[in-house]
């Protein structure tokens, strides 16, 4: 724009002389040379001095109101142009100003959210990554780099390839085009996770979005809430019922002592027996139905360790870390003391329960071992579930009330058979008490 400019004032400066020569040339081209020659060149500097003189300014605004619009082009807004006038380039040099103070704050919120959302994406436990439509990854978060290789960058990788080095069932889920849930099976322990994906375009380029979500925890509280909830109306009703057999069967056995029924007695005993066992049973049920929530507080880990050592025999596989953790000391005591007696009541000997206790950057991880006969497929896949158990006499909530104590204090449970024989069970537990597992 400049050089047209400057093009077209000097082709007017040429235009003026040639003009003002010819009219000279008309009137004095008869007269003295010499005044005539004298005069040419007078009116020509003259022209050329005023056209230099107007055209300055113009030339020195119209080059920075170019470099500032450059500046623009390259997404740079933190210059601004001076303003010396109250001319048309000046009020348009303000405009220009102006326009630059608003772009440099749009920018400098665009980058602020950009930096907030990268930072959230990034800290997110929710598996995502983008792959363009020539199939190679575009991007992927931390949550994507541990699950799906190995903590490494996925970007430039291509998507068919490395997806054959993941799961099967998340290949399928995958390869199904279709929003669903479905499991994957790592070292013993079943996940489930639910698949969303979208499609939009990106710098004029299909992409697709993947989301993935680790549901395994939210469906594990949905179950055991929809336990509570049968438990406590079991327990209402029953206690509604007990409470007046107890108290008929107390009458009976005083009428029947009375008259000298001796069988009647023995049977009004057999009842009050059989009620009391069945209370005791409802009270274990409620006891889970109704466990609070838990109060974490810090505890020295080594005297927690040896105040349990204290009460119970077993063999310490691992330094006792010299450190502090935030749990419940109640409730996660009581899950221990329950391992242990499981593993005590497995065949095992003494000698063979162990305890093992390892820091994995900001989790804690237990495991109680033993030598005993282990657990077969279908007990394993149903220890965890209230109910579910293999004794003649158990009410299938020690394990079932380990997990729900677990999980409370954001951590894991897996049970697997060990390879020599035997059971471990792997407790995984934040040292602040919370986690984005």
């Amino acid at each position: 724009m400049l050089h047209t400019i400057k093009a077209r004032l000097t082709l007017i400066t040429l235009c003026l002389i040639w003009l003002s020569n010819s009219l000279l040339f008309y009137y004095f081209g008869n007269g003295d040379w010499q005044y005539f020659l004298l005069l040419l060149v007078f009116i020509s500097a003259l022209a050329i001095a005023l056209t230099h003189y107007l055209f300055a300014p113009l030339s020195e605004k119209l080059l920075k109101l170019e470099a500032g619009l450059l500046n623009f082009k390259d997404n740079e807004f933190s210059n601004s142009l001076v303003v010396n006038g109250r001319d048309e380039l000046s009020q348009l040099a303000e405009l220009y100003n102006e326009v630059a103070d608003k772009l440099r704050i749009e920018k400098q919120h665009i980058y602020q959210r950009e930096m907030l959302l990268d930072k959230v994406i990034e800290s997110s436990p929710i598996v995502m990554f983008l792959v363009d439509d020539d199939g190679f990854f575009v991007y992927s978060n931390t949550a994507t780099r541990h699950l799906l290789n190995d903590g490494k960058p996925l970007e430039g990788e291509k998507f068919a390839q490395l997806k054959l080095q993941w799961p099967e069932s998340l290949q399928l889920a995958l390869d199904h085009h279709q929003d669903g849930l479905f499991s994957i099976e790592q070292e013993g322990t079943v996940d489930t996770w639910h698949l969303s994906r979208g499609d939009f375009l990106l710098n004029a380029k299909k992409h697709r979005l993947f989301l993935l979500k680790q549901m395994t925890r939210e469906l594990n509280r949905q179950e055991v809430a929809v336990w509570k909830k049968v438990i406590r109306v079991i327990s209402h009703e029953l206690n509604n019922s007990l409470a007046p057999i107890s108290s008929v069967t107390h009458s009976g056995k005083m009428i029947a002592s009375q008259i000298g029924h001796d069988k009647l007695v023995l049977i009004f005993d057999t009842i009050r027996e059989r009620v009391e066992h069945l209370n005791h049973f409802i009270s274990g049920y409620a006891r889970f139905a109704k466990l609070p929530n838990p109060r974490l507080t810090q505890v020295e880990l080594p005297s927690f360790i040896a105040k349990l050592q204290a009460q119970f025999e077993f063999a310490l596989t691992d330094e006792v870390p010299d450190l502090s953790i935030e749990i419940d000391v109640s409730q996660i005591e009581q899950v221990l003391i329950n391992l242990i007696k499981n593993a005590y009541e497995s065949g095992s000997s003494k000698q063979d329960v162990s305890l093992g206790l390892q820091v994995n950057q900001a989790m804690l991880t237990i495991s109680v071992k033993d030598r005993g006969t282990g657990m077969s497929e279908q007990v394993l896949t149903n220890a965890l579930i209230p109910f579910y158990s293999t004794k003649q006499a158990g009410t299938g909530l020690g394990l079932a009330l380990c997990r729900e104590i677990i999980e409370a204090h954001n951590g894991r449970i897996a049970l697997h058979n060990r390879n020599d024989g035997g059971l471990a069970v792997i407790i995984e537990l934040p040292l602040n008490g919370d986690s984005s597992r």
